[in-house]
């Protein structure tokens, strides 16, 4: 499911593109054209199962504050230092996750993470291009401090989110309310950047709704399944298929012709991925912190 679920909001910067949207705008409708099918998976799971514990919602508010912080913060980086580092600097939370989970919640990343994580943020140097030349934007200063908020962000988001979703029968419910948070916090940073569109346009809103559709609804779903299943470290690097298939998207849809440094960043990801998930068929996954 997480694999799926990377694989799903692998289409973001794809669609993202092509909405041509302000970071907010985009930011907003993606979760906002996700509430309805979102609320309407929460409702039926809450009159299956009751009410949700008021800890749990508030653990999804919070989640959703961060993920608009992410979005927010991710597609600022990129326009003022460039995709290339500001994708090295969005996936930071490989590296943050694992020690933060260790900290906070006492998960002690294996040696297999240990050993991977450097090959893993070796392949995203490689395919996000700040090797070579023509990386950095107009702002790189600023940039680089978008770049380090949205890993801080996301990093936080993973977690938060986890560990409000404990309940394994109730996935659709902590993403509805994180979701909805995080709508109503980019209504009033994108005015006050000056970046929001509310009304709407055709056909980029049409490119939103499947935005919403696929990484929003699906992707996060699967994810939002997984994340109790799976030990925080882990989640963390299996959310790296989503750079590798964004370049793999580019290529197919944008007739993009990635470098050989990004095709080896590709096969150094592909390859810390298998090494991760060697041996782990027989384990029994941890149970969730209370």
């Amino acid at each position: 499911m997480a694999i799926l679920g990377a694989l799903a909001i692998a289409f973001s910067a794809v669609l993202v593109r092509l909405a041509d949207q302000p970071p907010s705008t985009a930011a907003f409708w993606r979760c906002a054209y996700a509430l309805p099918i979102l609320g309407l998976l929460a409702w039926r799971e809450d009159r299956r199962y009751g009410p949700r514990p008021r800890r749990t919602r508030v653990l999804s508010a919070v989640a959703g504050v961060l993920f608009a912080a992410d979005l927010i913060f991710w597609h600022h980086a990129i326009a003022n230092v460039g995709a290339g580092l500001g994708t090295v600097l969005g996936n930071l939370q490989v590296a943050l996750v694992p020690f933060v989970a260790w900290f906070a919640l006492g998960e002690h990343p294996t040696r297999r993470v240990l050993a991977t994580l450097p090959l893993i943020l070796i392949g995203i140097v490689l395919i996000s291009g700040a090797l070579e030349h023509g990386a950095y934007g107009e702002n790189p200063g600023l940039g680089v401090v978008f770049g380090v908020l949205t890993g801080l962000a996301y990093a936080g988001f993973i977690l938060v989110l986890r560990a409000g979703g404990g309940d394994l029968r109730r996935p659709a419910g902590p993403l509805f309310d994180a979701t909805l948070v995080s709508a109503l916090v980019t209504l009033p940073v994108g005015a006050l950047l000056g970046e929001l569109r509310l009304e709407p346009t055709w056909p980029a809103h049409g490119w939103l709704v499947l935005l919403a559709l696929t990484s929003q609804v699906l992707g996060w779903l699967l994810i939002t399944s997984s994340l109790p299943r799976l030990p925080a470290a882990l989640t963390s690097v299996l959310l790296t298929i989503q750079p590798v298939g964004s370049v793999l998207l580019g290529i197919a849809i944008f007739s993009e012709a990635p470098s050989g440094l990004q095709v080896v960043g590709v096969a150094t990801i592909l390859s810390g991925l298998v090494a991760l998930s060697a041996g782990r068929g027989g384990r029994a996954a941890p149970q969730p912190a209370a």
